[in-house]
């Protein structure tokens, strides 16, 4: 991964933190917690999946996404199969299918 990308992907980092650090709805909850009595330690995991795009991508109909594409045949992309995966959510079939772990 090249330099820029790791700043990006550094940035994106601060700005989810910056995000839930600064959320009055998470810092209302918090404060209602401490006020039965509990101390509050939140921990966040946050995976963030970068996959090269192809530099040749099959043209999609005009009008239609690439959800819509994936939902029309029942089959999920490769970046659909990342996401489950980083919910630790297995699919049966898609998994041999997709080979060896990319990390």
């Amino acid at each position: 991964m090249n330099q820029k990308v790791r700043k990006l992907v550094q940035k994106l980092g601060e700005a989810i933190h910056a995000s839930v650090s600064e959320s009055e709805d998470i810092a209302g909850v918090v404060q209602d917690i401490r006020k039965q009595g509990f101390d509050v330690l939140l921990m966040l995991e946050a995976t963030i999946g970068l996959n090269e795009i192809p530099e040749q991508q099959p043209q999609i109909a005009a009008g239609s996404s690439n959800a819509e594409a994936g939902e029309a045949d029942g089959t999920f992309t490769a970046q659909d199969l990342n996401f489950l995966k980083s919910l630790r959510i297995a699919i049966e079939g898609e998994a041999d299918e997709q080979g060896a772990d990319p990390d």
